[in-house]
């Protein structure tokens, strides 16, 4: 099966971007399923539902979230009718599921979101908590098993990849929106650090740069906020599972608003 992840969509920019490209290339690359990161989709901040149909419609088929995942109160719910997920290591007294579990060519596919420790707000140990949530998979049969890992430290998600890889099909990081050109296929695990933001890339994570500027040169902050006019990047990775939920090849998609592309295809690596 032909899966692909979109890191975190950013505003109005990305969910255009979104719109402009993602139809051509389902048919192009014959893609069975898309997921998508929400939490920055509505104005920089969290998911509202009318943002939900819009993304659904233009082909995404799940969604995951992060520490933003909580800013737009109605998506408290959308969990129950919608398919998403925040993240898994939020208390299970939290609005909303951390996995979701989906019919894809007659197989299970996991989708499952969590939170890293660094710089995010207080929840459960991600590690033991991923771990625990991705023996109970397997003793299941679920073979499919994809994790948006949404942590600022890179250190932890590469910890996260050791801890995990031969056991899941796919480990993406999201949260810095900054893409990384470390996409590999590792014992059959497809990783990248940051998948890379969809949105605006001529500001400051998507943002315009006014308040963050003001923000390291006064210590004094403002709202974030996303501008009208940007220069964009749509950002995705593409990747092909075998019937043993292995990875086989995957690719690293970069569009820009001026029509250029770039790929880049994973390495194989086996640590």
């Amino acid at each position: 099966m032909r899966l692909a992840f979109i890191g975190d969509i950013v505003g109005k920019p990305g969910r255009e971007m979104v719109a402009k490209h993602l139809a051509g290339l389902r048919d192009a690359y014959k893609l069975d399923f898309v997921i998508a990161n929400y939490e920055n989709v509505s104005h920089g901040f969290g998911l509202t539902k009318k943002n939900a149909d819009e993304l659904l419609g233009y082909g995404i088929d799940a969604m995951t979230g992060g520490n933003h995942s909580w800013d737009k109160k109605e998506i408290f719910q959308l969990f129950d009718t919608y398919p998403l997920v925040r993240p898994i290591n939020y208390p299970d007294k939290s609005p909303g599921k951390g996995l979701l579990e989906v019919e894809v060519l007659g197989e299970k596919v996991a989708i499952i979101s969590v939170m890293g420790n660094y710089t995010m707000p207080m929840a459960d140990n991600p590690f033991i908590k991923i771990d625990e949530v991705v023996t109970g998979l397997k003793k299941r049969g679920v073979k499919h098993i994809v994790v948006d890992i949404h942590a600022e430290a890179t250190s932890e998600k590469l910890a996260m990849m050791h801890i995990l890889k031969s056991r899941i099909s796919a480990l993406f990081g999201t949260h810095t929106h900054i893409g990384t050109d470390d996409l590999m296929i590792v014992d059959g695990c497809c990783y990248v650090t940051d998948v890379g933001l969809t949105g605006c890339r001529d500001g400051v994570i998507g943002m315009d740069k006014k308040i963050p500027i003001q923000r390291f040169m006064t210590g004094i902050g403002g709202h974030f906020d996303i501008p009208k006019k940007c220069q964009t990047i749509f950002q995705m990775i593409v990747f092909e599972l075998d019937s043993e939920g292995r990875t086989v090849k995957a690719e690293k998609l970069k569009i820009y608003d001026s029509g250029e592309i770039f790929k880049s295809n994973a390495r194989v690596e086996n640590y």
